[in-house]
């Protein structure tokens, strides 16, 4: 199993973080491992989606139900997919900017995976480690591009 565990400070505010991730058809405008983003189901506070990462010559696409507490985090758990596991949660804390500063916060992500098959792991691992350790990277950008730089 892997584990990736990142957390950033930033000049957006957690609702502002929170509303990118759970954008998630506006993922493959951003995320070049993207290729499609499909929301399946959508509920008061829950929403099932299906990515579809191509990159590097690989094609794999996985379905995850994600649970929103909205402005405050963002719970995934596997439908399914080529993953034996997958489980992550994003966190938006908001910090205070002060009376008159801007609105900032920390963002967490904590992301547990692993491939169902010695092959996959092989294969789409690499990809994969490279995709989840960029991730919160990625969102920053976003924010930046969607918001403006702050």
């Amino acid at each position: 199993m892997k584990h990736v565990k990142k957390s950033v400070l930033l000049w957006y505010s957690a609702q502002e973080m929170y509303e990118l991730v759970t954008r998630v058809s506006d993922y493959p405008k951003f995320l070049p491992w993207c290729e499609k983003a499909e929301v399946l189901a959508e509920a008061d506070h829950e929403m099932t989606a299906r990515l579809t990462l191509a990159y590097a010559g690989m094609r794999h696409a996985f379905t995850t139900r994600n649970t929103h507490d909205p402005g405050r985090s963002v719970v995934v758990t596997l439908v399914d997919g080529p993953f034996s596991l997958l489980e992550g949660n994003w966190r938006f804390n908001g910090l205070s900017g002060g009376a008159s500063g801007p609105p900032a916060c920390k963002v967490e992500l904590d992301l547990r995976y692993a491939f169902s098959s010695g092959a996959l792991q092989a294969l789409v691992s690499p990809v994969f480690d490279r995709i989840a350790n960029t991730l919160v990277d990625s969102f920053v950008r976003r924010a930046e591009q969607v918001y403006g730089p702050r």
